[in-house]
């Protein structure tokens, strides 16, 4: 069975250093593929579960717990909802950064938690020895210390933490799929809302924005910025141990594999690239009016879990409608970035688009390259 990841790290970082890492550093990205494994399988299937779940009170409340190096989850509660800041770092930037998420949320587009119904929000730090990764696992944030080697703390970045709690979003808006285009979707999602928690929180304009996830997560011994860059994908890292970006902008240079989950974490780039080109184009603060139209999208029952490319520039375009009209600004924002991308929207009017195709329709204009990971 391959290894299938759910975490801020695509894999194939990890596959790198555990073939051209030194002989401690092989071991711990092993492990970090292992344990990257059980995450995403129960994501998955916790997703299929989500709309039958209780329903909790509609109130902020946070609880980190230490798994203290261990595997055993969630680990021993250190701070709840209300208490005093600890002696932690990891600790208190998980709970800090788990409140930023939920205000944002809260906020902008007036959702409550997760779920929109208040749950709770559990998460666990320290977690394995030197683990590099951040996952949601369909219950729970994950945070791994990193090997101090060429990956600082993952709780560090705000939005590597607004990534990971937006699968949680998806998971009960839209329960996206998780390979192919529909988790390349998954991660986009979370990458759009990931930098605009950022940049509401640094009160950034669109302009003012680096449009990086993960900028903190390297050490200053990798030659990279961040694990991805949304406004030119493919220039986040060129390291001689990690590898060069693989992320594509364009449609033409759509990527085929059968890693990565046939490559979420690598062609989540093109949509990427259509957002911040939406976002930079409208200026202002992006959160206002793309982010809005996004989350639109995403909440309103215009995608569902085998979306594809095609069906999130449909929904998009149709959100901007619905909220701006068809002949204002942000509507030909939208429908430009996605042409720009190479995906020519058509005129949309369904409010249900791509609930129920059963494989991949989009072909790359060209034939796609092949990674050199298994």
């Amino acid at each position: 069975m391959s290894v299938r990841s759910c975490g801020i790290l695509p894999p194939y970082l990890l596959r790198a250093i555990a073939a051209n890492g030194e002989a401690e550093d092989r071991a711990r990205a092993v492990a970090a593929l292992s344990l990257s494994a059980v995450p995403r399988r129960e994501r998955a299937a916790l997703t299929q579960l989500a709309g039958a779940l209780l329903l909790p009170p509609r109130i902020k409340r946070r609880t980190v717990h230490d798994a203290e190096q261990g595997r055993v989850l969630p680990g021993r509660i250190v701070r709840t909802e209300g208490e005093r800041r600890t002696r932690d770092v990891s600790v208190d930037e998980a709970y800090d950064a788990a409140g930023k998420t939920y205000d944002y949320f809260r906020r902008v587009h007036g959702r409550r938690s997760l779920d929109d119904h208040g749950l709770g929000i559990r998460s666990t730090v320290h977690f394995g020895e030197g683990f590099s990764n951040a996952h949601w696992d369909g219950r729970q944030l994950i945070f791994g210390d990193g090997d101090g080697k060429y990956f600082h703390r993952f709780t560090a970045s705000l939005d590597v933490v607004a990534h990971e709690l937006t699968h949680g979003v998806t998971q009960y808006a839209t329960a996206l799929g998780a390979s192919g285009q529909c988790g390349a979707l998954a991660e986009h999602f979370s990458d759009v809302f990931g930098i605009l928690v950022k940049q509401y929180w640094l009160g950034q304009t669109a302009a003012q924005s680096d449009w990086l996830i993960g900028a903190d997560l390297f050490t200053d011994r990798v030659n990279g910025v961040a694990v991805r860059s949304m406004k030119a994908p493919g220039t986040a890292y060129d390291d001689p141990l990690l590898g060069r970006d693989q992320q594509p902008a364009h449609m033409r240079h759509y990527v085929k594999t059968h890693a990565d989950d046939r490559g979420v974490h690598i062609n989540s780039g093109i949509p990427n690239h259509a957002f911040s080109l939406v976002a930079t184009r409208l200026g202002g603060f992006a959160w206002e009016v793309a982010g809005r139209i996004w989350y639109h999208a995403l909440t309103r029952g215009h995608l569902g879990p085998r979306s594809q490319f095609r069906h999130c520039a449909e929904a998009t375009t149709l959100a901007a409608a619905e909220l701006h009209g068809t002949d204002s600004e942000p509507h030909d924002a939208v429908r430009s970035a996605w042409s720009a991308v190479g995906i020519e929207v058509r005129d949309v009017t369904s409010p249900r688009l791509g609930i129920r195709p059963q494989r991949d329709t989009f072909e790359p204009p060209v034939a796609a390259a092949e990674l050199p990971f298994g």
